[in-house]
């Protein structure tokens, strides 16, 4: 337990710690600032979707908006359902995208799973978000989510632009693009423990006195359960 102190002595380390997370926050919006300026690149690959209006290109699945947010849900061909995960980050992601169409933003959830798994187990959870399968594609792979079997026995599965770490063959992840007319241009992604600022759930849990409270567990996630299984 930690201490016990009078108010004066707990409003004294408030605002002690109030300081430093300003510097935090100031911190973190001059890094949301150089996230911003990255250089961007061309997708000159024509990758092919398939979603609940038929099949369309990727720059279709801008819709109206000049920026596009893909979730890169791990849901592989072979599995029953997707990832659990992935489904607690989906349950913090899924009602925000009428709030990002109205800053010029569309997202969506590519995975490789057939379109209708996506939309049976979309269902069952409970969500509105827009899906999409790319198991026609090579898009997952070239944007490092989902790695082939003989790609990890050679070590070749790079995840998180790193060499060679990956161990499985569908990893999480977020692709930002953005378009000029038809051009589709590719800011930034993000992978691994960069995922963290887009789970509401943790950023409450890290604001309570036991944190996250994953340190006694085999992995951090052990106690995720998909929303319909607690």
């Amino acid at each position: 337990m930690n201490r016990i102190v009078s108010d004066q002595d707990w409003l004294a380390a408030r605002k002690a710690l109030l300081e430093e997370e300003k510097a935090f926050q100031a911190a973190r919006d001059a890094l949301a600032a150089k996230r911003r300026a990255l250089p961007w690149r061309s997708v000159d690959t024509e990758y092919v979707f398939e979603t609940e209006q038929g099949r369309k290109s990727l720059v279709e699945l801008f819709g109206d908006a000049s920026q596009l947010l893909v979730y890169h849900f791990m849901f592989h061909p072979e599995w029953d359902a997707g990832c659990k995960s992935c489904s607690f980050w989906a349950d913090s992601y899924d009602r925000s995208v009428a709030h990002l169409a109205a800053r010029d933003v569309s997202l969506v959830a590519i995975s490789r799973a057939p379109l209708d798994l996506l939309l049976a187990y979309r269902e069952r959870m409970g969500w509105t978000f827009p899906w999409a399968s790319s198991a026609t594609s090579s898009f997952n792979y070239d944007f490092g989510v989902s790695f082939s079997a003989q790609q990890i026995a050679d070590g070749t599965a790079n995840y998180n632009y790193a060499d060679g770490n990956a161990a499985i063959e569908e990893l999480p992840g977020i692709s930002v693009f953005a378009r000029d007319g038809g051009a589709v241009l590719h800011t930034y992604s993000t992978f691994a423990r960069g995922l963290d600022p887009y789970n509401a759930t943790y950023q409450l849990l890290d604001i309570v006195p036991r944190g996250r409270n994953e340190s006694d567990l085999t992995y951090p996630q052990e106690w995720v359960r998909r929303r319909d299984e607690y």
